[in-house]
Parts: C-alpha cells; structure tokens; sequence
C-alpha cells in the first residue's frame, strides 16, 4: 500500500486507550508508510507511544465534561491542531472524539474522517430520565455529524443503531475489535488449587461488577469453593464508576479479592480458570477475546458485543443481564467440570486465531484506508 507520505491523526480520549487497544494500528499505519499522529490526553502512558517513534500531541479532554464554555474551548483548540497539522485521515476512537472529531474536520475540510464506534457508552445503558433525554440530543448531533464519514462498528447491534440514526449503508464498516496478539496472550495449562474466577475490567456497575460480588455471595452460600478477583481499578470520569471504598470493602469482607489495575494480564488469565465479565452492552471487550486467547473459558451476557466473541456452549456460556442468579448457576457449571472448561478454552483459543487476531484486524484497516485513498 502505497501512502506517498501521508499524514493519519489518530484522536482518542485517553493515552492508556491508546496502549492498551491502538497501538498495533498504530504501528501498522507507521509502517506502510503513513506519518502518523496520536491526539490524547497524557497521563501515565504517553511515553510507551513515543518509545516507537510515534508523535503525541498532548490534549485534555473530559469525557464526563459538561461546562459548556469549556467545551467550546477543547473544539477551538481541537480546530487549532487540525488547522496545524493538516491531516489527511483522521480516526476518531469513541463518542466525545467522534462528535468534536467530525465537527472540527467537516469545518477544516479534511479529505477523509474515519469514526470508530467502540462501543455505545454508559448514555445508551442507563436509563435514567437525564440519559434518555441526552440519547434523543446525541443521536440526532450523531446523524448530522457523521453523515459523509466513515463509520466503523464492532458488532452489528452497533451498526443497526448507527443505521437507524440515517447513516448509509456504504458509509458503515464492520470490524470486530482491536484485535489479539496471540503471541503474548498464549494458551497455558490450568493451574492447580482452588478455582480462580476473573472479571477484567474497568471497575463500573455497567460491567456487571454488582452482580459478579453477588453472584460470589450466592455460590459461598451454596458451598462451592472458588475465589472470586475483580481486577481493574475504577473510572471517576464515567457516571457508572464503582468506588473504591465500596472495592476495598468487599476485599476486606473476604467476598471477593480486588486486586486492582494489572499491567500482567497474560500471567492474570494463567493463574485464571474461568473469566466472567457480566457487562450490560459493549462494542467488543478485548479483555474476553485476550482470555479466549489464553484457552480460557468465559461466563459472559447475551449482550451487544459479548456475544460476538462467546458462542454458548461452545467457548463459553451466555446469561441474561443483570440476572446474579443465572450467572451463578453458569459460574457453578463451570467450576464443576474441568474437562468442559478446557474444551472450551481450546475451541475459544481457535476462534481468536482464525477470527480476531491482531494481523487480522490490521490488515483489514489498512484495507480500509487503502479503499479510503485510492
């Protein structure tokens, strides 16, 4: 693929975003030849992306802000680095980028604007009166905004609400994740002991943390022997953030371990036997398809996204939402047949390789904006 030095600005909110899920993008980009800029905000992480030769612009963006007027400032000074950096692709990762994203590169006329939907957020899972009323708002700025753009969706829940907000048909593009590295999320031997269950994740009560501690309460009282580890820590920025006084208050309890924010995700699923992650909707959780890859079995939701990666029965089981009952009875299942947990940890190992590893998915992006370009 030819790019005869062309310039891709990648915006996404947050730095750890970027690290966790972007980078193979990233480099795929940088090594076809494109010039590459990531716009974030920087924390804890932006030195990982400039390790690689991959340019940062710092940029602080709230995606809990509500202030009006400092809202308009992060779109003039989004509008300044647009105007500055002249791109010829832009790729906006989730919903505050993709709506300051379009508006900016529709006004600055860049030649192509790409929006990846990861995911539909904790506004199109709560229903509040407030969330509802700011769905009606979001969907119909969404319709204006992305009109002309290329949308990509995660799953095909996603694209039919992208779809029924008046985005074309031609204009939407299903890729199923971030994709996997293979290599470093390896399949290994179940370890010996008392069973370990891990939900991996963002500490939020929309991931089903609530009803993963219940759902650990029910099988204690029914005798089953297995410990139960929320690893994650919380997000103060999204309404649905758990506390960590709540956190450290079931680990003191002895109800769960809460072993927080873990950079050594491989060596978490080694020590796991099974991976839950009860979530209420998602785009497609990439900690799911990095257990999978591990040959972990998984209890997850009949939800968006969830069930993209989990087929039940055959690498995992689905349960209803919001139900600790039926996550429990799917969780004591597991815990007590060994040989069904590896049957399907291999069939999950497959499915990755053969659907969503990281070489797949790059490929078919740069597909994408080769197509994008040409």
């Amino acid at each position: 693929m030819k790019t005869n030095g062309l310039k891709i600005l990648f915006f996404v909110t947050e730095d750890w975003f970027v690290c966790s899920h972007w980078l193979p993008l990233i480099f795929g980009a940088k090594d076809v030849g494109f010039e590459v800029v990531v716009v974030t905000r920087t924390n804890k992480h932006a030195e990982k992306i400039l390790q690689h030769g991959i340019r940062v612009i710092p940029f602080e963006i709230s995606r809990r802000g509500s202030n009006i007027f400092r809202e308009m400032r992060t779109v003039l000074q989004l509008m300044e680095i647009y105007r500055k950096e002249q791109p010829d692709i832009v790729h906006h990762v989730a919903m505050k980028p993709m709506l300051y994203g379009s508006l900016v590169s529709g006004l600055m006329r860049v030649p192509h604007t790409v929006n990846w939907v990861a995911g539909m957020g904790w506004l199109f899972i709560a229903n509040t009166w407030r969330a509802r009323m700011l769905q009606i708002v979001v969907r119909k700025v969404l319709g204006m905004l992305l009109h002309g753009t290329a949308v990509i969706v995660e799953n095909k829940d996603d694209e039919a609400v992208i779809a029924n907000i008046g985005i074309a048909a031609q204009q939407l593009h299903l890729i199923r994740g971030a994709g996997v590295d293979t290599l470093l999320y390896a399949p290994s031997p179940e370890p010996g002991g008392v069973p370990l269950v891990v939900l991996p994740a963002r500490m939020l009560w929309d991931k089903g943390v609530g009803e993963f501690v219940e759902a650990a309460i029910q099988l204690k009282k029914r005798g089953v022997s297995a410990r139960f580890v929320l690893v994650g820590e919380p997000d103060e920025e999204n309404p649905a953030s758990a506390r960590e006084h709540q956190l450290a208050s079931w680990q003191k309890n002895g109800v769960v371990e809460w072993w927080g924010r873990r950079e050594d995700m491989p060596q978490v699923f080694a020590q796991s036997h099974i991976v839950c992650l009860p979530s209420y909707r998602e785009g497609l959780p990439k900690s799911l398809l990095e257990a999978a890859s591990c040959g972990r079995p998984i209890v997850t939701t009949d939800v968006p996204g969830c069930r993209e990666v989990v087929r039940d029965g055959d690498n995992g089981l689905l349960v209803e939402a919001r139900n600790s009952t039926a996550l429990a009875d799917a969780l004591a299942k597991l815990l007590a047949e060994p040989e069904l947990r590896q049957r399907m940890g291999r069939r999950g190992r497959e499915r990755v390789m053969n659907e969503f590893s990281q070489e797949i998915i790059v490929s078919q992006v740069l597909a994408f904006y080769r197509e994008a370009i040409s």
